[in-house]
């Protein structure tokens, strides 16, 4: 059911728009500034926030908006609300804590620098949207019990696969189908691409080379299906998920699954590459209603006993207004953790590693991302990769081996490092994990 249109309509007839901060400027972040500025009714965004201002100029620029004031204070945020002047700053927590802002979108896909943001904006009971699976996917349980504390929306986005898969295990249970599988659907998968690898690609869409191999080495796909996870109580087949290479259409992809084998699991996300139509996004349900079942075959679905739901695209910032709207206007939840994590992004070695390198960030040279169950992640300490950048080794590491709290030394001071801590005592709290903390897992 459409809704958000109307309601914007409304807001923009009574001149009372949605107020949109966003930290990031990049590639899809200036997809996002052209789409509230030039396309969104009833919306508008107040102020981007990036380490290099110019970038934020330049965002607001390929929408067309060049009369912006540079902030650096939050006095002079406040004067250019007030102004109804567009703001762009090198500091994201001016823009968290700003009256005149009524949801942060975080689109940088940094996670410690994201952390810092989203939980300053929380904490100033601002609404939330993240385009950011990774941070996400890292600590995403405990910044959803904040929020909720604080009274106000944390959420995933539509647009992305994440979004769009939750919009479609919502339909699908809504007409009275228990989904059972949630899937994405990749073009390729090769976990040892780095961003030399990925330059020209990168280069060709205006994209960064780091993000680029993120989607290449299987480490955005895991963060996105680990969030999918958590948000749904599902988990994974395997360590990295099954991810099989599937060309045919997602349809026939329903003769991989058991459904009791799925029902005992509870549920599971996973991928396909090379599958049909992409890049999509599917969900494979059942029925146990046989006149149910009789009418979902006569509309062409199959005798089941697992049914097909795909959608075909995710068109990515084009959507997502419509969860700031979401949260701002309705109260509603794209998509968020739905209490302890379920599935942890775990770190592997891209390459052999030697004791005393310091680790590169998401989709460089050093490592990539695996789904792996909380549980089998709390028992072995492994290293969330959400934690892994600039870590030192005290060990070699080789290829393909994946990485435990016990082989590096963290950095001094981050607030990661604390948000973790943090979740995993709060859901131990409550009997909803048996998590160990990220220091008590340092010195098992």
């Amino acid at each position: 059911m459409i809704i958000v249109d109307n309601a914007l309509a409304r807001r923009e007839e009574e001149g009372r728009p949605v107020r949109v901060a966003m930290v990031g400027a990049g590639f899809m972040a200036q997809g996002v500034a052209n789409q509230i500025v030039n396309s969104t009714p009833g919306m508008r965004l107040v102020g981007i926030a990036n380490r290099t201002p110019q970038n934020a100029e330049a965002a607001y620029g390929y929408a067309g908006v060049t009369d912006v004031a540079n902030a650096s204070t939050q006095a002079e945020v406040a004067r250019a609300i007030e102004a109804g002047r567009p703001i762009v700053t090198d500091d994201p927590l001016l823009l968290a804590r700003a009256d005149g802002v009524d949801v942060l979108l975080e689109a940088t896909g940094a996670v410690e620098y994201g952390a810092r943001a989203v939980v300053e904006a929380i904490d100033s009971h601002k609404h939330v949207v993240l385009l950011n699976a990774e941070l996400d996917g890292t600590v995403g349980p405990i910044l959803k019990v904040m929020a909720d504390e604080a009274g106000v929306v944390f959420s995933a986005c539509d647009g992305d696969q994440p979004g769009v898969q939750a919009n479609l295990i919502r339909f699908v249970k809504g007409i009275g189908l228990e989904p059972l599988v949630a899937g994405n659907v990749k073009g390729l998968h090769d976990p040892y691409r780095n961003p030399t690898t990925q330059k020209g690609f990168a280069e060709k869409w205006g994209q960064r080379p780091s993000m680029v191999t993120s989607f290449a080495d299987g480490t955005k796909i895991s963060f996105e299906q680990a969030i999918v996870a958590n948000a749904f109580g599902l988990t994974v087949e395997k360590r990295g998920m099954v991810g099989r290479e599937h060309k045919e259409h997602v349809d026939a992809g329903v003769r991989y699954y058991d459904v009791e084998s799925l029902r005992r699991k509870g549920g599971v996300v996973d991928y396909f590459v090379g599958a049909q139509p992409g890049p999509g996004v599917f969900v494979y349900a059942t029925h146990d209603d046989p006149k149910q079942r009789h009418y979902l075959n006569l509309y062409k679905l199959g005798e089941g006993p697992l049914y097909s739901f795909y959608t075909p695209y995710h068109l990515c910032h084009f959507e997502v207004p419509a969860s700031l709207a979401r949260a701002v206007l309705l109260g509603d939840t794209v998509m968020a953790a739905a209490g302890a994590p379920r599935v942890e992004v775990i770190t592997a070695a891209k390459r052999d590693l030697k004791a005393g390198e310091t680790l590169d960030g998401l989709g460089e040279y050093m490592t990539y991302g695996l789904c792996e169950t909380a549980s089998e992640t709390t028992r072995l300490s492994l290293l969330p990769i959400g934690v892994a950048e600039g870590c030192k080794l005290k060990r070699d590491v080789a290829k393909d081996e994946v990485i435990s709290y016990r082989d590096v030394d963290l950095p001094a001071g981050r607030l990661i490092d604390d948000l973790r801590t943090r979740q995993a005592r709060h859901f131990r709290s409550i009997g909803g994990g048996a998590e160990t903390t990220a220091r008590e897992e340092v010195s098992a």
